[in-house]
């Protein structure tokens, strides 16, 4: 799984700089976005396997940046990690389409448990799409099947 595309987006400039590295460490790609236009940008020029995104941004908020992403990019998967979060906003990130939803401070290893998660979500789910294309209908289903309970 060493080429998943991780985009961390985050305006505590330090966090995610730190995050950045530590996630390299584990021989992930990741590249940063300091805001949500920043990441808009940049996923217009390469789409990440995965988004870490904050909700608490000036400018475009996280839940805007979800909401834009999974309409343009319905595939991208996004885990939500916040320091700011409320339940409230847990339940609109997850209705918007989120894969994960964490809040901040977060050990390494789950966010990398998460990260990894939301990365076979995606294959299932293109898995299931290939599948579909192909006919197969019912091996589509299965699929998506257990995509859901995961």
């Amino acid at each position: 799984m060493k080429n998943i595309k991780v985009l961390l987006v985050d305006d505590e400039k330090d966090f995610v700089n730190s995050l950045s590295e530590r996630i390299q460490m584990r021989e992930l790609d990741s590249k940063i976005a300091y805001d949500g236009e920043q990441a808009l940008e940049l996923v217009t020029d390469e789409i990440p396997d995965v988004v870490v995104l904050d909700l608490r941004m000036p400018g475009i908020d996280g839940l805007e940046v979800l909401e834009r992403l999974k309409k343009k990019y319905p595939k991208v998967q996004v885990i939500i990690l916040t320091g700011h979060g409320s339940d409230e906003d847990e339940r609109i990130s997850k209705r918007l389409g989120a894969y994960d939803y964490l809040q901040k401070p977060v050990s390494i290893d789950k966010l990398i448990r998460s990260i990894k998660g939301a990365y076979q979500n995606l294959q299932d789910t293109m898995s299931a799409a290939t599948y579909a294309e192909a006919g197969d209908m019912k091996s589509a289903r299965e699929m998506m099947e257990k995509t859901r309970k995961k």
